[in-house]
């Protein structure tokens, strides 16, 4: 059942379709291959790009993904420490920020990806 949902292509950064396939040509943090979409599915030849410049509107979902982050560090900030600066606050925002850069560019391309491309049920067996 959990293969079913667009969370599972999501987090296993699968086809948005079928799944099964890649969805980038190597892992978000290699940076030779950074954030780089494959052309089309290896399993069931999904185009990726459905037009040019379609991951432009990934920017919204990486923004959106920011301030979600920035929500948490600034939860757990108030939660761990009695005495909260804004400074601190960025400066401990701004680092994990850094670490989770390729993830978020990442993440932001495939839930683009997602809300476009249909996915088929019947590619998928248990």
């Amino acid at each position: 059942m959990y293969k079913q949902t667009k969370l599972y292509g999501i987090l296993k950064m699968k086809c948005p379709k079928c799944h099964k396939g890649d969805f980038f040509k190597g892992h978000p943090y290699r940076i030779k291959t950074l954030g780089e979409v494959k052309e089309k599915c290896d399993v069931c030849n999904q185009k990726f790009e459905l037009e040019t410049g379609f991951y432009q509107g990934s920017y919204y979902v990486s923004y959106a993904l920011g301030v979600a982050l920035f929500i948490s560090v600034a939860v757990l900030h108030f939660i761990f420490k009695e005495k909260v600066s804004p400074i601190s606050l960025m400066i401990n925002f701004v680092i994990i920020l850094f670490f989770l850069l390729p993830l978020i560019y990442a993440l932001s391309k495939i839930i683009w990806a997602n809300f476009f491309i249909k996915f088929d049920k019947k590619d998928v067996k248990n």
